[in-house]
């Protein structure tokens, strides 16, 4: 037990040491990149600052397989470049045992981050396109609820508020659809109800629709007009209101599995959400993925000018399974792979060919 300690706490601190090197790399390197980006823009530096740290908190998220896997390797070098390991083995402990505290390490990291960094980093990652997107003049168009689809546009009348029960995959069709346009000086305007809303270019094509004008003398009951067809302008486009989604990292793990319910029941495809909410849950098992990587090619002792060799074997293996888990997503996000396949079958794929490469180094 004493040894499983010692070897967890090195791991750990070891896992602290890289996790701080990348995060002020990171940090600089985004700095750089909002000062280009927003360099025609009325931004200050305290301002270039907050985005630099609301963003990378997501850049650390996304590198984390990367920062264990260097981890791991630094570890096991600095463990057999001691004979440390050599003394493990010595005293009747097999390298396997003293690979087991590194990984409930790596899964007790794994749970922490989805658990505690994913809800940071979906609020971090809201709050950085928000205030990009107020120092751009741009804005999310689109919201879902528990009580519909809510979409916002403007144009020359003013703002127009749009909910809908359901819509289509893109959101260019709307079913039982109410539009509210409030007059740039004063409150509510106008108000139309319709059974189907399709947007085309330039404007909203209104099925069966009835409407109330509030800026005349009369009650708006009174003159209100039913019409069998009707348009309305819009300045949205399909490609507006598909990108006011965002990504599912922006949605903490928490709310993921409410949210893929409202979006299903709006009528949208919630394929995408559900391979991320499969991915995050995976992610403990695929940083110990990384760690079995990393151990696989450097927990023997070293010899010569192999440490070298062995140390980029482990990458490129690190990183070669981490493309294939993205393409996996892909694919799972496409529809042509079950949304739990394409998250869970790569890192148990990895798991289980670093287990074969460590079991032939140990037996033979």
């Amino acid at each position: 037990m004493i040894l499983h300690r010692y070897f967890a706490r090195r791991f750990f601190v070891t896992f602290l040491g890289v996790l701080a090197v990348f995060a002020l790399i990171m940090m600089f390197l985004d700095l750089v990149e909002q000062l280009r980006r927003y360099a025609s823009a009325d931004a200050g530096f305290a301002d270039l600052i907050a985005l630099t740290l609301l963003n990378t908190p997501q850049g650390i998220y996304e590198i984390l397989p990367l920062i264990m896997i260097l981890a791991a390797i630094a570890l096991f070098l600095g463990l057999a470049r001691s004979s440390e390991l050599v003394v493990t083995r010595a005293a009747g402990r097999s390298a396997l045992r003293a690979l087991l505290a590194p990984l409930v390490v790596a899964l007790l990291i794994g749970v922490g981050a989805v658990a505690v960094l994913n809800p940071i980093v979906a609020a971090t990652s809201k709050e950085y396109e928000a205030r990009g997107g107020a120092l751009r003049g741009n804005a999310s168009v689109l919201s879902i609820g528990s009580s519909g689809l809510w979409l916002r546009q403007g144009t020359d009348e003013g703002q127009t508020v749009i909910r809908a029960a359901s819509a289509n995959l893109d959101g260019t069709v709307l079913t039982d659809v109410t539009f509210i346009t409030f007059a740039p000086d004063s409150g509510p305007a106008r108000r139309v109800n319709a059974d189907s809303a399709i947007l085309t270019d330039g404007a909203w094509v209104l099925t069966n629709a009835k409407d109330w004008r509030f800026e005349t003398d009369i009650t708006p009951e009174a003159g209100a007009v039913q019409r069998a067809a009707m348009r309305i302008p819009s300045t949205l486009t399909p490609d507006q209101i598909r990108d006011s989604f965002g990504t599912p990292s922006s949605i903490p793990i928490w709310e993921l599995p409410a949210f893929i319910g409202r979006l299903q029941a709006a009528g949208f495809s919630a394929q995408r959400h559900v391979v991320w909410l499969h991915s995050e849950i995976a992610q403990p098992f695929f940083l110990m993925a990384m760690v079995m990587i990393g151990a696989s090619f450097t927990i023997r002792h070293q010899r010569g000018g192999r440490t070298g060799l062995m140390v980029m074997l482990a990458i490129l293996l690190a990183f070669t399974i981490y493309f294939i888990r993205n393409f996996a997503q892909v694919l799972g996000e496409n529809g042509q792979l079950p949304a739990a396949l394409a998250a869970w079958a790569p890192p148990l794929a990895a798991m289980g060919l670093s287990l074969g490469i460590l079991l032939h180094n140990e037996d033979g």
